[in-house]
């Protein structure tokens, strides 16, 4: 299989499948010296993770991960104070599976003959054959998103430590839409978000709060206590603290299940997901992600323009579009409104407008990048619908048994944040050394 892997100098590929052991993320490129633990890790794997809400499906994965290869295994001299902190080489973090039971299993076998409209099943039977992982999608299912969730985290911890916030909101969802926000206003309410969801996470307090997992543990010890948690998911969950959306909100600042800044859209749009779902029907949306900081210049010409990297996210599952900054809006829009007029202010340039999302010419222009992403509903619906056995090819009818998400949109937010992380820093440290190279050659710049 080959499309599993992403980025040139900092390099990412992804294995594994929805009812295989796990999942995998391979990583190269991350800088030695940066202290990296698997409970900030899951802090932003918790925010994709199934199970987790009512718009989410009810598959039960946790999603705890393993950082199995890339870190210090204890101090390299005495004193050094170095253990756990990346070491240069790649990085290999491991997601198992752990609610991938038979039942769910014997699910799929009943109905994989079938395959269900709106999904890959049927694209990948004709290239894969008979033994294509149709077990719950495979590797075209949601699940190898928390691959992507995990190893953009690592990359956006590094942008971060470069003065690079990279950040996503839900900008819409079953056509209600967020207002336009200042963008500091936007971090700021989702970091509250992202604090909530880990206080109010059952295995993030039960795993890493009262530490049944922690950093000094060695692979085999951890698994021993993966194994007594895959036994234990229902009553790990019970222990889940049900914060009423009131005190929610007076608490965190934040709705109690949509990442959306507004709260008065956030409530019309959870309203709207549930009316659709209740009809046995799905609903779609916008992910907006942000990014700050990214400085003037960086990126590439022609076929690798920054903003077709980030175009790459069509990669995502159920993402069928995406526009930077006015996107398909400037076919409506003549020159003069289209521009990013310029001005000169404290010996820097800025722009009156950001219709162009901070890239022209496959460059940043220091403005903030601003990407759109427009997500499908979910494919696997509760009503009837049409499609064939693709081993005799008669026509058949389809309901759908699996479990299944009302919606995406709400899970695909944090996905869209950490693929562009891994974008912005890929490119990045190639910008950092074609400026470096330009110094060294003695034409500097500026």
């Amino acid at each position: 299989m080959f499309g599993c892997s992403l980025g040139k100098l900092f390099q990412v590929a992804i294995a594994g499948g929805s009812y295989q052991e796990g999942l995998t993320a391979h990583i190269q490129g991350a800088p030695a010296g940066m202290l990296l633990t698997e409970q900030e890790l899951y802090g932003d794997l918790l925010l994709r993770k199934p199970g987790a809400d009512e718009l989410s499906s009810p598959r039960k994965e946790p999603d705890l991960p393993i950082l199995y290869t890339g870190l210090n295994a204890a101090d390299t001299i005495e004193g050094a104070d170095n253990k756990n902190h990346t070491n240069g080489t790649p990085i290999t973090l491991l997601i198992p599976n752990l609610d991938r039971h038979f039942v769910h299993v014997k699910q799929y076998q009943d109905t994989n003959r079938t395959p269900r409209p709106g999904h890959a099943s049927y694209a990948s039977f004709m290239k894969y054959g008979p033994d294509d992982d149709a077990i719950g999608a495979g590797i075209f299912s949601g699940r190898y998103t928390a691959a992507i969730v995990g190893a953009g985290y690592i990359a956006k911890k590094i942008l971060k430590r470069c003065g690079i916030e990279v950040f996503a909101f839900v900008r819409e969802a079953a056509s209600i839409r967020c207002p336009d926000m200042d963008f500091a206003h936007i971090l700021a309410y989702t970091e509250n978000y992202k604090r909530m969801r880990a206080d109010l996470d059952p295995f993030y307090q039960y795993v890493y709060v009262q530490n049944r997992v922690n950093m000094d543990m060695r692979f085999l010890e951890k698994t021993a206590v993966f194994t007594q948690i895959e036994n234990d998911i229902d009553k790990i969950r019970d222990t889940a603290v049900h914060m009423p959306a009131q005190a929610i909100r007076e608490k965190y600042g934040v709705h109690s299940v949509i990442n959306c800044p507004d709260f008065a859209a956030a409530e019309e749009m959870l309203t709207a997901c549930n009316r659709i779902t209740a009809e046995g029907d799905s609903s779609g949306g916008v992910v907006e992600v942000v990014a700050t900081g990214v400085p003037a210049g960086m990126g590439e010409p022609v076929f690798q323009k920054l903003d077709a990297q980030l175009g790459m996210m069509l990669g995502i599952g159920a993402v069928k579009g995406i526009e930077v900054g006015a996107g398909f809006g400037v076919k409506d829009m003549t020159g003069i409104q289209s521009n990013d007029q310029m001005y000169s202010q404290d010996g820097k340039v800025r722009f009156k407008t950001n219709q162009a999302g901070g890239i022209t010419g496959g460059l940043a222009t220091g403005e903030p990048i601003v990407v759109r992403l427009a997500v499908k509903p979910t494919p696997t619906i509760a009503k009837p619908q049409m499609t064939v056995d693709k081993y005799t090819l008669e026509n058949k009818a389809l309901a759908a048994i699996t479990r299944r998400d009302p919606t995406i949109v709400a899970r695909i937010w944090p996905v869209a944040e950490n693929f562009t992380a891994m974008v912005l820093l890929d490119n990045l440290i190639m910008h950092y050394g074609y400026q470096a190279l330009i110094q060294k050659a003695g034409r500097p710049l500026c």
